[in-house]
């Protein structure tokens, strides 16, 4: 890890001990930074006084590909000033991850979600959310829109919290503060959060590649016949047709060639 001075681009530095609301994401329209920001500061009474929501994407010069990440950031910039001080400003936080170091971002984000309190992915459309089975894995309770693939990942009250309307934000802020506000909800649904990343994503270690190719072979029929000594089984019939060519032949003849 390197020092860095200029990770935060709107807000103080967040407190130690801060209850933090994360979202992880790239500066796009579609993930809907600036509707959780605005969510936020329209309901900061609603949250609890430690509160503090981190919104987080790649710095925009690491990322040459994305001409529409500056303009999102700026608009979040613009839109975090406009917030009523001083309160919605020093509990909102806009940080830019450096990209220059694939390792250390990767343990940037990974300290941020497991510190975050909850975790939300407020998009408008979204395929298979990484940003939202990462945190999943690592036991914390997710906040996330019933768009796309999300749908299949999270079961709803289960294993997550689900916003059928992405775009209501009175809606948005009543799971985050029903998990803010309750401790033994925030435990059961990180839990099994995990069990589900664990049981549906994550790959099973395949049989020894030795031992299927080996102790299972094709019977006669073509179906795998059970583990068994290969001199157990019945010779194939390549081998058959030697034997029986070899027993037809006299042992002098094998002798001489």
């Amino acid at each position: 890890m390197r020092p860095h001075t200029n990770l935060v681009g709107a807000g103080d530095i967040v407190p130690s001990d801060a209850r933090v609301v994360l979202q992880v994401s790239r500066w796009d329209r579609l993930k809907d930074m600036a509707g959780v920001l605005n969510g936020f500061g329209t309901h900061l009474s609603r949250w609890s006084a430690d509160a503090h929501l981190v919104l987080v994407g790649p710095d925009v010069l690491g990322v040459g590909d994305d001409p529409e990440g500056a303009e999102v950031l700026f608009e979040c910039v613009d839109l975090w000033r406009s917030l009523p001080p001083p309160a919605a400003q020093r509990r909102s936080h806009l940080v830019s991850l450096p990209m220059d170091d694939v390792g250390e971002n990767a343990h940037l984000v990974n300290a941020l979600q497991r510190h975050a309190a909850v975790v939300v992915q407020k998009s408008l459309v979204e395929g298979f959310g990484l940003t939202v089975t990462e945190p999943m894995w690592k036991g914390r309770p997710v906040v996330a829109s019933a768009v796309g693939g999300v749908r299949d990942q999270i079961v709803d009250g289960v294993s997550g919290l689900l916003l059928e309307d992405p775009t209501d934000l009175d809606r948005f802020a009543d799971p985050v503060t029903s998990v803010l506000e309750d401790d033994e909800l925030a435990s059961r649904l990180g839990a099994a959060a995990a069990r589900r990343v664990r049981d549906q994503y994550l790959p099973r270690p395949s049989p020894d590649p030795v031992r299927r190719s080996v102790g299972r072979a094709p019977g006669r029929d073509g179906v795998l016949a059970p583990n068994a000594p290969w001199l157990a089984r019945r010779p194939s019939r390549p081998l058959q047709r030697f034997q029986a060519r070899r027993s037809a032949i006299s042992e002098p003849e094998i002798r001489s060639g």
